[in-house]
């Protein structure tokens, strides 16, 4: 009896999924790997992807357009903030939904607001993927669930690229960022515990299916430093991604190369949206070089850093009258 239980045990542990744990830290301010495992491990990350499924949204969409919910969303399943068809809703309550519930119906009827169907709206998930260099990605579905189409696949690395990016849209991060949101009938909590138990955080997406296991992101920043961490598969993850971003936040320091603000050259002024910033670990030395020209009407900065070269290029305007370099 006891040779049968072992075989049974045996083979049930055979039919588990393995799951490969990895992560992910990276500095928000230039793209800097600090710390992973197993980044590029391609799996399911559940509803983490709704990162995507949110900067899609906001970029394509109109936050204030009010309908009538669909009933696209009666195939919705697992978590949900609770429409109902014929329900009035703008993008931006549905978005707070999306972000602060992960609302499987709120991810659906985005989809077909925004993109006119699912399959429409999965691909311009898809393009924006490919145009931030997400290589380790492939999206089935606005929400993250995996049990019908195996899901949406990525790694850490990918998915810190996208929240990089998702995190310079001002809007985006006020609404990851938000605590509460007061819907049309109840008040939603954000269920990243970290916005309420560390100091620094300031946004972050949680995900689960059985599939995947817990994947989870969040940022935090501190004396301007911005910090970002993936994990997929990893237990007691947001213990783990607190000492990340501390990690980070006591090893690194932050450059600015060049600082946001409009500069005038040569009779063509260039405006630069957000600084130019290098991370340098403290105690370690580091080769680092800038080369700045100009070309045609585009301000180059190349920033070249123990080998890894990163280039930033700005389109001028021309301007009728001499002025300083800095205004």
């Amino acid at each position: 009896m006891r040779k049968l239980g072992i075989c049974l045990f045996l083979l049930l542990a055979s039919m588990i999924e393995v799951r490969a744990e990895s992560y992910c830290v990276m500095n928000g301010n230039d793209g800097t790997v600090v710390a992973q495992s197993n980044m590029h491990e391609q799996q399911s990350v559940a509803s983490i992807s709704k990162v995507m499924t949110a900067i899609v949204a906001i970029e394509q969409g109109d936050l204030q357009a009010r309908w009538q919910v669909s009933d696209a969303i009666l195939k919705a399943e697992g978590s949900s903030i609770y429409l109902h068809v014929g329900q009035s809703v703008t993008l931006e309550e549905l978005l707070y939904g999306l972000m602060l519930r992960s609302g499987n119906d709120a991810a659906i009827e985005i989809a077909m607001q925004v993109g006119g169907s699912e399959a429409n709206f999965v691909q311009m998930m898809n393009d924006k993927a490919k145009e931030l260099g997400m290589q380790d990605t492939l999206f089935r579905n606005p929400s993250g669930l995996d049990e019908e189409d195996g899901g949406n696949c990525s790694s850490a690395y990918d998915m810190a690229l996208l929240m990089r990016y998702a995190m310079n849209n001002e809007t985006f991060a006020q609404i990851t960022g938000s605590l509460y949101y007061d819907a049309q009938e109840t008040r939603w909590q954000n269920k990243n515990k970290l916005l309420f138990q560390y100091d620094a955080a300031t946004g972050g997406k949680t995900g689960y299916t059985k599939k995947a296991g817990r994947t989870l992101i969040t940022t935090a920043s501190r004396n301007d430093m911005d910090s970002i961490v993936v994990t997929l598969g990893v237990g007691d993850d947001f213990a783990f991604h607190k000492s990340q971003h501390e990690e980070q936040f006591d090893a690194y320091e932050v450059y600015t190369i060049l600082k946001q603000g409009s500069y005038v050259i040569q009779g063509m002024r260039y405006d630069v949206d957000q600084s130019i910033q290098v991370v340098l670990a403290k105690d370690q030395s580091c080769d680092l070089k800038v080369h700045t020209y100009l070309q045609d009407d585009r301000l180059i900065i190349e920033v070249e850093k123990d080998a890894q070269k990163q280039q930033y290029e700005i389109t001028g305007v021309k301007v009728n009258q001499k002025k300083r370099w800095f205004q």
